[in-house]
C-alpha cells in the first residue's frame, strides 16, 4: 500500500513538472512568434524595405531548457553610471544593477546586468533590466555583435535568465541603427545555442 502511494505521488509530481515545462515551452514559442510578427508587419518591422519583401521568419536555435537558468542575483547598489559603447558615436548612460551567477555545462558563469538611467522616463520599462552578452556562438551561428535579453527586476535573490528568448540587436538587420555593444565582462566562454540565429542563415 505504501509503495503504491509513493508511485502515485511520483506520478502526480511528474505531471506537475511536465505541465510546468509545457507552460515554459509555450511561453518561449509565443515570444518567438511575436518577434516574427513584429518583423513581418510593415508598421512595426525594423527591417529594411527590401528585406521586408522577402522576410519569411527568423531562424531560432532549438528550444533547450538547459539554457533557461535560475541564477543567483547579487545587487550592486554602489555602482556609478557609465556611458555604454555602441555601434555608432551614441553613448547611452547605464548603471550596473547587479550580477547573475549560474552554471551551464558545469561551467560557472557571471553576467553583469544593467539598467538605463533614463528608465523612469520610458513608459512601460520602469522595472526593466538589460542583459547584453556574447558567447562562443557569436560569429559562429549567432550574430557577431552578441545578443540581448530583457528581464524584470526580481523581488528576491534569484533571477531567471532564459537564453531561448535572446534576440539580436537591430544592427544585425540594418546599419540604420545604433546598438549597445556588450561589455567584455559579459563575454561567456561557452556556446549558448539558444535564441535567434544570425540573420540570413538558412
Amino acid at each position: 500500500m505504501k509503495s503504491l502511494l509513493i508511485i502515485a505521488l511520483f506520478f502526480i509530481f511528474s505531471i506537475g513538472i511536465s505541465q510546468t515545462n509545457k507552460e515554459i515551452l509555450e511561453d518561449i514559442k509565443k515570444n518567438q512568434s511575436e518577434l516574427n510578427e513584429e518583423y513581418s508587419n510593415p508598421k512595426t518591422s525594423i527591417l529594411d524595405s527590401l528585406d521586408q519583401l522577402t522576410f519569411k521568419g527568423l531562424k531560432f536555435y532549438p528550444i533547450d531548457l538547459k539554457f533557461r537558468v535560475e541564477a543567483r542575483f547579487i545587487r550592486t547598489p554602489d555602482e556609478k553610471p557609465f556611458l555604454m559603447k555602441t555601434s555608432t558615436e551614441r553613448l547611452p548612460e547605464y548603471v550596473k544593477y547587479g550580477e547573475a551567477h549560474f552554471s551551464i555545462d558545469e561551467k560557472d558563469l557571471v553576467l553583469s546586468i544593467f539598467q538605463s538611467t533614463n528608465h523612469e522616463n520610458e513608459e512601460g520599462y520602469e522595472n526593466y533590466l538589460f542583459i547584453p552578452y556574447t558567447d562562443l556562438t557569436s560569429g559562429d551561428g549567432s550574430y557577431g555583435g552578441g545578443k540581448y535579453i530583457d528581464a524584470l527586476i526580481p523581488e528576491g535573490n534569484t533571477i531567471v535568465i532564459d537564453f531561448n528568448k535572446a534576440y539580436n540587436p537591430y544592427c544585425a538587420y540594418s546599419h540604420r541603427y545604433s546598438c549597445p555593444i556588450p561589455p567584455e565582462e559579459n563575454d561567456l566562454l561557452v556556446r549558448i545555442e539558444a535564441g535567434v540565429k544570425v540573420y540570413g542563415e538558412h
